[in-house]
């Protein structure tokens, strides 16, 4: 019998590690509590003219296995790929593919528009949409002498 092997990139701790730097370094702490995860799916946050838009590439995740919440302006995204039954009687000497849980959380701006997010899957990455609030006009304040 063939023992399993798990690969693990040895570079991706130092990817979370740069990031970590890097988001002390630009001032963005506050809210930001990302915790210890089976693997952590990679995310893009953009922010367009009238929206943010979030992608996380979670292939193999069944939106059923996915929960986004927000409270108190953080966003969560939170699943869990399943592992797959392997017949060992195929004899398998590698496995690199990663399961089990993750979870990931940022603090949305003020101008997010939390009443209105949507989320979808397609070709396993979830698209999130956060809407951005109308802008509140100037308001001119006069000076009583």
């Amino acid at each position: 019998m063939l023992a399993r092997r798990i690969y693990r990139d040895p570079w991706e701790s130092l990817r979370e590690f740069r990031g970590e730097v890097d988001r002390i370094l630009s001032g963005n702490t506050a809210g930001y509590t990302d915790t210890a995860s089976d693997w952590v799916p990679p995310i893009d946050i953009r922010e367009g003219e009238d929206a943010y838009e979030v992608s996380a590439e979670v292939p193999g995740v069944d939106p059923k296995d996915m929960d986004v919440s927000l409270e108190d302006g953080v966003l969560t995204v939170k699943g869990e790929r399943k592992a797959q039954s392997h017949d060992e009687g195929l004899g398998y000497t590698r496995t690199e593919r990663i399961y089990g849980s993750f979870y990931r959380r940022f603090t949305l701006p003020d101008t997010a528009d939390a009443d209105n997010i949507s989320a979808k899957t397609e070709h396993g990455v979830l698209k999130l949409r956060v809407p951005k609030k109308e802008k509140a006009l100037p308001k001119k304040i006069s000076v009583q002498g």
